[in-house]
């Protein structure tokens, strides 16, 4: 374990673990959920008629935030190392602030996500990316001291 705890990939965990609160609101709240958080009509209408593409998809991204969150307290030296600590920080980082920054591109592509939903999970996205960096960054010599790849 590492000499003391870290509280960027604290702050980090936590946030991921929120997010993916939110998300599994989505799918146990449906609809209403899906437009307050601005995911789009068709998300909605498809969670209101039981379809299982946006309980699948909300899944995998609950998922997803949950491992994330699991890494960061991992590498923060709250719970025990986990394989690869040092690359999945350094990779979650980079995703969270790609996505933070990408977002004018990914717009385009998602047409029924409000703009507000763009600028705020892209904000989001863009500061737990950072929580990552910086925290993986002071982590840098007590991780990578006891990592194998």
């Amino acid at each position: 374990m590492m000499h003391s705890t870290n509280k960027y990939l604290i702050a980090a965990a936590i946030r991921c673990f929120a997010a993916a609160l939110a998300h599994l609101g989505c799918i146990v709240f449906g609809g209403d959920w899906y437009r307050f958080f601005g995911a789009g009509e068709q998300m909605a209408r498809m969670a209101e008629q039981g379809l299982w593409y946006p309980t699948i998809v909300t899944s995998v991204i609950v998922f997803i935030l949950l491992v994330w969150s699991v890494y960061a307290l991992s590498g923060a030296g709250v719970i025990l190392r986990l394989p690869f600590t040092k690359i999945a920080l350094i990779l979650i980082a980079g995703i969270l602030i790609i996505r933070g920054v990408s977002f004018v591109g990914l717009m385009q592509m998602f047409p029924e996500n409000s703009l507000t939903f763009w600028l705020v999970s892209s904000g989001i996205c863009l500061f737990i990316g950072s929580l990552f960096a910086v925290g993986s960054w002071q982590q840098r010599s007590a991780i990578g001291n006891k990592i194998s790849l």
